[in-house]
């Protein structure tokens, strides 16, 4: 279906669904959702034009003397909002652009769409599923658990199996199809996996899941949470990413010749991932708290290394499936759910493709427990760390060269600028206690 044919569909719908109004969604540079209310008689001229707004004020948007913007939006993301309102409302993503229609280099959902179409242009289409964990509690003022259950747990224990059917029924309902629904690891923690698809639609849906879960939490009078590690002491949040190439309808990834069933590419994508881990972590990982999640002991990858079997690995293998060759992938396990998915899927689709095209080498299978192994056994073995901290992760990224491709200057210099001021209000708020532990390197 053309654009056009799509806006057509988008207009009838909601002239016969009686919608009056429609919201049109968008994210800042930091992942937040923004968003703007139009009433449906607007929504041609929104298709045809775009809807103008003062983007000064929108964090990593624009400088108040360049302020003007324009969101454009995208028929095919057109969904009715299930939860409850007086009448019935839809949302639309939207794309940013200047007032003369060019591209805005700040827009989160274009600089994703840059990478597609680089990986466009070598053939390839890039699939992603994340596995986005998050927290129940009480009330936002009240981080106490609501169960004391654990993974796979379906008891009395876990009192949240209402609140997960609900989310679920909200995200089919808006078109999102979901593979997997569990309890967690942690008590009160809870997964609702998301089914494979393109990665722009993933970033979409993301959004969208991310907000469904907190409103069907609202709806039951509890509050939930995609904090990276809400709780000392118990495993935090990550949204570990199982990601794949295709070219047209066959998977890039696989070789049914190759011991591992991987092919060249997809072992040169997964070099690339390793060699630039540390400088995109800032993407995957963009908070001062998400680096209380990446310590040793819960489940969470420190070490920069890849295995089959081995899950204290960054990257893991699925074990070949025969006859499932489509589903030959990769999962990247650093990234928390309090990312910008459209930013984060950007730079690790940016490493895999540096390291196909530099046909980087795939360095050898860790076999064993890294966590068990000694700091001068991991140097032997070649096998180096995650950034520890945010301030760490700041200077990574600020001299990466991948990384301030695939964002573009805007992006990158603002992100390294706005984590700079993150760490700077966390140092300004920590005890001296914790300080201590930072002082040799600031």
């Amino acid at each position: 279906m053309s654009p056009s044919a799509e806006a057509e569909y988008v207009l009838r719908t909601v002239e016969e669904r009686g919608i009056r109004f429609v919201r049109l969604w968008f994210t800042d540079v930091l992942g937040f959702l923004k968003s703007f209310t139009i009433t449906s008689q607007e929504l041609e001229g929104a298709f045809a034009e775009g809807m103008g707004f003062d983007g000064s004020s929108i964090e990593g948007f624009s400088r108040i003397q360049e302020s003007d913007m324009v969101a454009i939006p995208d028929p095919s993301t057109f969904q009715i909002i299930p939860w409850r309102s007086e009448a019935p409302v839809a949302r639309i993503f939207c794309d940013i652009r200047n007032p003369d229609g060019t591209a805005f280099d700040g827009d989160p959902r274009g600089v994703l769409k840059r990478q597609l179409e680089r990986a466009a242009d070598l053939g390839y289409t890039f699939y992603v599923g994340p596995e986005l964990e998050y927290f129940y509690f009480r009330s936002v003022d009240d981080p106490t658990f609501l169960d004391r259950a654990g993974y796979f747990d379906e008891t009395p224990l876990d009192v949240a199996t209402d609140y997960r059917k609900r989310t679920v029924q909200y995200l089919e309902s808006m078109g999102i199809p979901v593979e997997y629904v569990h309890h967690e690891v942690a008590p009160s923690q809870h997964e609702i996996d998301l089914r494979y698809t393109d990665a722009l639609t993933m970033a979409d849906n993301v959004m969208t899941y991310r907000l469904t879960v907190k409103e069907v939490a609202q709806e039951f009078g509890i509050y939930a949470t995609f904090m990276p590690k809400p709780v000392a002491g118990v495993n935090g949040s990550g949204m570990h990413t199982h990601q794949s190439l295709f070219e047209g309808d066959r998977n890039a990834f696989f070789d049914a010749t190759d011991e591992y069933h991987l092919s060249k590419t997809a072992k040169s994508y997964i070099a690339g991932l390793l060699r630039h881990a540390p400088e995109i972590t800032l993407l995957t990982n963009q908070w001062v708290n998400s680096y209380k999640r990446l310590v040793p002991g819960f489940e969470a990858p420190v070490y920069v290394c890849w295995a089959r079997r081995n899950r204290s690995a960054l990257v893991r293998v699925p074990m070949y499936a025969p006859g499932k060759e489509g589903a030959t992938r990769i999962e990247y396990r650093a990234p928390d759910p309090a990312c910008n998915p459209y930013l984060a899927f950007a730079a690790m689709l940016a490493a895999g493709l540096a390291g196909i095209e530099g046909e980087y080498d795939l360095p050898p299978e860790a076999s064993n427990n890294i966590y068990e192994m000694t700091d001068a056994e991991r140097e032997v073995a070649g096998i180096r760390s995650l950034p520890e901290d945010l301030v760490d992760a700041i200077r990574l990224a600020e001299r990466s060269d991948v990384l301030r491709e695939a964002l573009g200057a805007h992006v990158h210099e603002y992100l390294i600028r706005n984590k700079r001021e993150e760490w700077d209000a966390f140092k300004a708020y920590v005890t001296p206690y914790e300080l201590e532990r930072y002082l040799p390197i600031l």
